[in-house]
C-alpha cells in the first residue's frame, strides 16, 4: 500500500474526478462538464479535496457551506468517491477528516450528506465514520 496525499483540487484533476463521478457514482457526465462546475466553484463557501497516490487522482469530496434558516450551520458534501481498487485503504476516513477540519474551520456544527439507498457499503462506511442516520426522505426533481 502506498502513501497518498489529500489536497485541494486543482484543473488538472478535472479527467480523474469526472472517471470516479462515473465509475463510483454513476453519474454520466463529461469532463468538460467537471472542468465548467469545478472552475466556477466559489472558494468563500465550496471546497473540493482530493487523494492522490503515486500521482494519481483515487478520490475525491466536494463540500459546501450549508446556511437555512431553521438549523446551526453545516456543511453538506455534495460529492463523495474513492476508486473502488483503493478502498479500504484509509483514503475516504482522509477525505472525511480534511472536509471535518474545514468544517471546524468555518465554523460548522456538523456535516451532512446523502446517500442513495442501495449504497448499503457506503452506508456502514459512514456509520463507521461516525455519521448517524437522520431520516429517510424522497428527492424531487423537476428539470426546467
Amino acid at each position: 500500500m502506498s502513501e497518498f496525499t489529500i489536497r485541494t483540487a486543482s484543473s488538472e484533476d478535472t479527467a480523474a474526478i469526472a472517471m470516479l463521478c462515473r465509475e463510483s457514482l454513476g453519474y454520466a457526465c463529461t469532463d468538460a462538464t467537471v472542468q465548467t462546475r469545478l472552475s466556477q466553484c466559489d472558494s468563500a463557501r465550496e471546497r473540493v479535496f482530493v487523494a492522490e497516490q503515486d500521482g494519481t487522482v483515487v478520490g475525491f469530496v466536494h463540500a459546501e457551506i450549508y446556511k437555512t434558516l431553521y438549523f446551526d450551520l453545516l456543511v453538506n458534501i455534495l460529492g463523495f468517491a474513492v476508486s473502488s481498487e483503493f478502498r479500504r485503504q484509509g483514503i475516504g476516513t482522509a477525505l472525511l477528516a480534511k472536509t471535518e477540519q474545514w468544517a471546524v474551520d468555518v465554523g460548522a456544527v456538523g456535516i451532512r450528506l446523502n446517500s442513495g439507498g442501495m449504497r448499503t457499503d457506503a452506508h456502514t462506511f459512514y456509520r463507521h465514520a461516525g455519521f448517524s442516520e437522520e431520516k429517510v426522505q424522497l428527492r424531487f426533481l423537476k428539470r426546467v
